[in-house]
């Protein structure tokens, strides 16, 4: 049972909606075209933002050949080993390796957000003891998503890894001993 109150509230509810008039047609029409409009700069200002340069395209590609050729020898060239500690770089190259041959259903290499700069540039715990950090300092991030797909299902993986320049080229650096 509605209360004193209520009822007014709804009264007034509806009286509000009977008094207001609807927006004219031709006023929507503007404002759908208006919105459209928006829509398509907005767009067109992020795809020209979010455009990958040459040398990042190249990097990918390469990669993305190497990984689903099962290229390991091109996969571990990626590899930024100097000063890396070597039980780690082992363990580097059984990632590399560890799923090549798989199709990559999407590759990119993204931006840093202050949390992956954070990430990077604090120490981490060696395997083999003490700490270790990355040999260079990582400007963006390589993000590959592998689907397979067989008799009993499909699965997706992702993995990310730190990307630095070296001599104008795009490597992963390793871990080392940290300075």
């Amino acid at each position: 049972m509605l209360q004193a109150g209520q009822q007014r509230f709804s009264h007034n509810v509806l009286a509000l909606s009977e008094s207001t008039p609807l927006p004219s047609r031709p006023m929507n029409n503007l404002s759908r075209i208006s919105t459209l409009a928006c829509a398509v700069i907005i767009t067109l200002s992020f795809s020209l933002h979010a455009g990958t340069s040459p040398q990042e395209k190249a990097f990918t590609d390469k990669y993305k050949t190497a990984f689903e050729g099962k290229d390991t020898a091109t996969l571990e060239s990626f590899l930024y080993t100097q000063g890396a500690d070597p039980a780690i770089l082992g363990f580097y190259k059984m990632m590399q390796s560890g799923e090549a041959g798989e199709k990559i259903s999407n590759i990119e290499l993204v931006e840093l957000t202050p949390e992956d700069a954070k990430k990077a540039a604090t120490p981490m715990d060696s395997p083999t003891g003490g700490k270790v950090c990355l040999t260079l300092k990582p400007t963006k991030k390589l993000i590959i998503k592998v689907e397979k797909k067989d008799a009993n299902g499909s699965s997706t993986s992702t993995s990310e890894n730190f990307i630095a320049e070296k001599d104008g080229k795009f490597v992963i650096p390793v871990p080392g001993p940290c300075k």
